[in-house]
């Protein structure tokens, strides 16, 4: 159990997939979909296609190409931001979010929602949940041609949606994003170690973490 000072608390900087959302969307279009079109196309066995695929993904990890739906319809030469409507069924919250969320606003507190994701990608998930409605402002890292996994993005940020450093909590699961975050000098970092029932947990490497959002629920007003 996670107790967060909410009075010292201003600003919650949230991440999407794996801390919002359910992340076996992606991890299952990643790791089965994708390599069983590329295999289709290419007329490869599907292991074969499904190496081709991990191998040039890992290559990219932690840059703002491995995030671009663009980069990669033009890697394997197909539209993946169209595919990726194929499993839209997938996308749903995480349980406890919307309950989350609405304390949160309840509380005063300000919103932005901080993703990675590509811009096609982030209004596919909006168009699918309603956790769109509660945030004071939705900021892209390909806005700012750079991952949360650069330091200077947080600044970046801090441009367009004013907030005081030392009394912000981020909440990611992405560990890289918390470690630049502490860089920065946010004060507050939670890590989302539950990113699906379907996939292990996330090594939060030493930052507070939490498994489900009823650890970390504001108290009702």
């Amino acid at each position: 159990m996670v107790k967060l000072p909410w009075e010292a608390i201003d600003t919650v900087l949230l991440d999407m997939d794996g801390t919002l959302l359910d992340l076996y969307f992606d991890w299952h279009f990643w790791r089965d979909y994708l390599p069983r079109l590329v295999a289709e196309k290419e007329g490869l066995p599907l292991e074969a296609a499904r190496e081709k695929v991990t191998r040039a993904i890992e290559v990219k990890q932690g840059t703002l190409e491995w995030y671009c739906t663009d980069y990669w319809s033009q890697v394997f030469d197909l539209p993946v931001a169209q595919h990726k409507h194929d499993l839209k069924h997938l996308i749903r919250p995480h349980a406890g979010v919307e309950t989350f969320l609405q304390r949160l606003r309840a509380l005063g507190k300000r919103l932005a929602l901080v993703t990675n994701a590509h811009r096609d990608s982030l209004m596919l998930k909006l168009e699918q949940t309603a956790i769109g409605d509660h945030f004071d402002t939705i900021l892209c890292a390909h806005d700012y041609g750079m991952p949360k996994e650069d330091a200077r993005i947080w600044a970046a940020i801090r441009r367009d949606f004013s907030y005081n450093p030392v009394r912000t909590l981020l909440i990611d699961d992405n560990i890289h994003a918390l470690q630049t975050a502490q860089q920065y000098g946010i004060r507050h970092l939670l890590a989302a170690s539950h990113v699906s029932p379907h996939m292990p947990p996330v090594d939060p490497r030493g930052f507070p973490s939490f498994h489900s959002f009823d650890e970390i629920m504001p108290p009702a007003p």
